[in-house]
């Protein structure tokens, strides 16, 4: 037996580090939280994904009373800018929350299994890293790739 370990690489900034271009994306992954379908969670989460070609898609969690068939807003964003725009990879995705009280959560929040795997398949589907940005009321945490938050990865290349 061998024990090993794992280390990731990310990036934390203080909200007011970050660039402009990382700002502004933040701001739309604001406003998408803002129409967040939870009657259920009480928890709204906004993404916004910048697009190579400089379009910006937004998306916000949708809940239904069958839990099971609701949609993260990590992949209502990245299945609507796929199918919109098939050909232009993702460059930056931004995700943040709101708790009930509707105010920006003081913690980062990180996406959920099946939204990574999603994250995964977009990178895979364009040969392309998708930067990442994991905003809170003070601090934004920044991955390259969806690898470093999915290191032991399912891709297209397991199914060979």
């Amino acid at each position: 037996m061998e024990n090993k370990e794992l280390k990731i690489k990310y990036t934390e900034y203080n909200i007011s580090e970050i660039n402009t271009e990382d700002e502004n994306l933040i701001e739309k992954a604001k406003e998408a939280a803002q129409n967040s379908y939870s009657p259920y969670s009480h928890f709204k989460v906004g993404a916004a994904v910048l697009l190579e070609n400089g379009i910006i898609i937004k998306g916000s969690n949708q809940e239904n009373a069958a839990f099971p068939s609701s949609l993260c807003a990590e992949r209502v964003t990245l299945f609507y800018a796929n199918a919109t725009y098939p050909d232009i990879p993702a460059k930056i995705l931004a995700i943040t929350a709101f708790g009930s009280n509707n105010e920006i959560l003081d913690e980062i929040i990180t996406p959920c299994g099946a939204c990574r795997q999603v994250i995964l398949e977009t990178e895979n589907r364009f040969n392309n890293n998708c930067r990442i940005l994991l905003a809170s009321k003070e601090k934004v945490l920044e991955f390259q790739t969806i690898k470093d938050l999915l290191p032991f990865s399912f891709g297209k290349e397991d199914l060979k």
